[in-house]
């Protein structure tokens, strides 16, 4: 597959907002005293008063840098006594956790490559003097028949290599500066085309959430009409086949194209392509008129589903600037619940339609077609969207990535500082990739395998945590369970939204409460939510029943979508080091689309074999299962560096896990008995480094008058 999530930016979304909130904070602080030239036109900005106060962060003391960072220092921001961090994306202020394991680690030439490549791709103009870069950039435009844009490149090859340092770059010019502070300051602030994308994104997943969704009611109707409408083992097994035919060619065929769709079209062309197919085949199985015709007409929907759900998010990050990169991950898994909630709804509307002469089960088969108008819609916006720069820069065709660029960023010297930055960033990665095997590497490293399995768990729990089974089958639980089919698809279009409207807070707590103690505080939540839908079947009153099914259901939908719903993807890509990070990617979308089709093809039989309260109980089981995996073998992954998820995966397995064992009693008093005790801490940290954690102390500005000699000391 393709690099599922080509940039780091698109992949931590986390340190893209701690580097904005950091310069947010100095730039408040200057219009506070004045300091900030105002928000207008550069040719009318007043220029900046020649001396304020000083700022520094702190941890109450005063930070110790480590010898390494002492370069750095000498280049710090002449307003501000900061110490800026020269990876493109990881502009982190404070030192690198020390790890129990880091004195092991540096022994270990496996880990010691990892934390090479990653270094390398994080920045591969860090370490450059300013002349070599410049010379270097004039080699390039020359070389890449852009000389007449030699004075932009070199803006943005300055601007790149440490992207908060442009207030001291001398030869930017007041309107380049504008506009680069505007970019930290008013971050969704951007041009027409890039929100053209967005919106066309978007709608491109909730696409996928129709598809998805508009079977749900369907299958409460055709089944009957193709005669596989009772409940022996047969015909169960074959509702299940067609209902699932989507996902069993996503993850045995349709994820595989990605990437030669993607090399051999582009990603314009592939959107475009795997759109029309969605739009055919949705309208293909409003035509068929046996159960095997509608599997043959959805199993190709899947050649449309699979590469698609993979280029969509990568485009969208390609083409997105850093600051909002991690928005855009986090809204794929937003709008497919959207899609979602608005293909429940169409169930709904399309149920009352009656047969015409000749036409028998219209309002299935209106159903199915529905879902093919919005990827219509997204096959006429993307023929006017631009073409994704980063794709463009790999066939060598720089001129037309630079005009798009153009269009995408409202300054020549973000496009340019874009362009140069993608170019040195392939350059890295050939030469990174240069004799390696990447798969054997993914399971032959300890700090790769660890990454691995840790995906695998919660890529594996999103499936087996139940939530697809309501999702593909809640119309047929809520007649089981009592409910006319008017008020079964009703009461699915009630799920639907409640999917939808708690995966809006998701975007905050994701990185507030971080990924583990999200999985860890929802899981057994939703096995309840679970238990409480099957043995409400038990009730001996109707309306029992029906009180206690909804309950469970919309409860499930309450909890997983803040928690399950957005982790196994942003975990994913957090988890594995950038130069396997397309190899992991892929092994993790393949496991959610596999699992996905193992779950849609078995629930029909399992829903007959062991009764709802059976089956229920199944998926709930599965998900206190899931709790313990994920407290022995998965880590956590907010507000970590590069270096430091290099150290937090290589830890042993069975250490993570005794620690998390060791959490248990820790959350009994904690939680339960209300005890005030400390938390163990895993990781140990430098005396006088930020911790990653505490917002409060990253935020913390102390201010400090300048010396007579005109120097802060930090």
């Amino acid at each position: 597959m393709i690099n599922t999530f080509s940039f780091i930016q698109v992949l931590h979304p986390r340190t893209d907002n701690f580097c904005y909130r950091t310069q947010l904070n100095v730039t408040r602080f200057k219009e506070k005293t004045g300091t900030l030239q105002q928000e207008r036109p550069p040719s009318a900005a007043p220029p900046a008063p020649a001396g304020f106060p000083l700022y520094v962060r702190t941890r109450r003391k005063r930070p110790q840098f480590p010898p390494n960072t002492r370069a750095m220092e000498d280049r710090r921001h002449p307003e501000f006594s900061e110490k800026p961090e020269t990876s493109h994306l990881e502009h982190r202020e404070h030192n690198v956790s020390r790890i129990n394991s880091r004195r092991s680690s540096h022994a270990d030439p496996a880990l010691e490559a990892v934390t090479t490549a990653n270094a390398k791709l994080a920045n591969p103009l860090h370490g450059i003097p300013r002349e070599q870069l410049l010379r270097d950039v004039d080699i390039f435009a020359e070389e890449r028949g852009l000389k007449h844009l030699t004075a932009e490149l070199r803006k943005g090859a300055l601007v790149a290599q440490d992207p908060l340092a442009f207030e001291i770059i001398d030869i930017l010019d007041e309107e380049d500066k504008y506009y680069l502070r505007r970019e930290i300051t008013h971050k969704y602030s951007q041009t027409k085309t890039l929100y053209y994308m967005v919106v066309m994104s978007s709608l491109a997943a909730a696409v996928q959430g129709m598809d998805e969704a508009v079977i749900n009611g369907a299958q409460i109707i055709y089944p009957a009409q193709f005669g596989i409408g009772s409940k022996s083992q047969r015909d169960t097994w074959l509702v299940g086949l067609v209902n699932s035919a989507p996902y069993m060619c996503c993850a045995f065929i349709g994820c595989w194209l990605t990437d030669p769709l993607n090399k051999a079209l582009g990603r314009k062309k592939t959107i475009f392509v795997t759109c029309l197919i969605s739009f055919l085949a949705c309208l293909w199985s409003a035509f068929t008129n046996t159960w095997w015709h509608l599997f043959i007409a959805r199993f190709f929907l899947g050649f449309g589903i699979g590469p698609k759900s993979a280029t969509v998010p990568v485009y969208s990050a390609e083409c997105s600037p850093a600051a909002i990169r991690g928005s855009l991950v986090m809204m794929w898994q937003m709008w497919t619940a959207f899609g979602i909630m608005l293909g429940d709804l169409i169930d709904v509307a399309f149920y009352f339609i009656p047969d015409q002469s000749g036409i028998t089960g219209l309002n299935w088969r209106l159903m199915l077609a529905s879902a093919g108008i919005p990827a219509l819609i997204v096959c006429c916006q993307v023929l006017f969207a631009p073409e994704s720069p980063r794709w463009l820069i790999g066939r060598g065709r720089y001129e037309e990535a630079y005009k798009e660029l153009s269009r995408l960023r409202f300054s020549p010297v973000q496009a340019a500082r874009d362009l140069y930055y993608i170019h040195v960033l392939l350059e890295a990665e050939k030469e990174v990739l240069t004799g390696r095997n990447r798969l054997w590497e993914m399971v032959s490293i300890a700090r790769n395998r660890n990454a691995m399995i840790a995906s695998f768990i919660v890529m594996f729990g999103q499936q087996f945590c139940g939530v697809n089974v309501i999702a593909y089958y809640s119309s047929t639980v809520f007649v089981q369970s009592g409910f006319s089919q008017t008020a079964a698809l009703l009461s699915s279009f009630g799920f639907g939204m409640i999917n939808f409207l708690f995966a809006l807070p998701a975007v905050f707590t994701i990185d507030t409460f971080g990924r583990r103690n999200l999985l860890l505080f929802t899981f057994p939540f939703m096995a309840i939510c679970l238990l409480i839908t099957g043995f409400s079947f038990l009730s001996p009153t109707r309306n029992g029943q029906l009180a206690g099914v909804s309950l469970g259901i919309y409860l499930f939908g309450v909890f997983y979508s803040p928690g399950e719903g957005p982790v196994p993807f942003t975990y994913s890509a957090e988890a594995f080091p950038l130069y396997i990070r397309e190899i992991g990617m892929s092994f993790a979308t393949a496991t959610t689309w596999f699992f996905n089709f193992v779950l849609s093809i078995t629930f029909p039989s399992l829903l007959t074999a062991f009764k709802p309260q059976g089956a229920f109980g199944f998926y709930a089981a599965w998900c206190c299962i899931l709790w313990v995996l994920i407290l022995l073998f998965v880590r956590e992954t907010k507000g970590r560096t590069l270096e430091e998820l290099d150290q937090v995966f290589s830890l042993p397995m069975r250490q993570h896990a005794a620690y998390g064992l060791r959490q248990l009693p820790y959350g009994f008093r904690k939680f339960i008995l209300r005890q005030n005790v400390q938390a163990e801490k895993l990781y140990e940290e430098d005396d006088n480094s930020f911790d990653g954690e505490s917002e409060r102390e990253r935020g913390n500005l102390v201010k400090r008058e300048k010396t007579e000699g005109g120097t802060g000391t930090a």
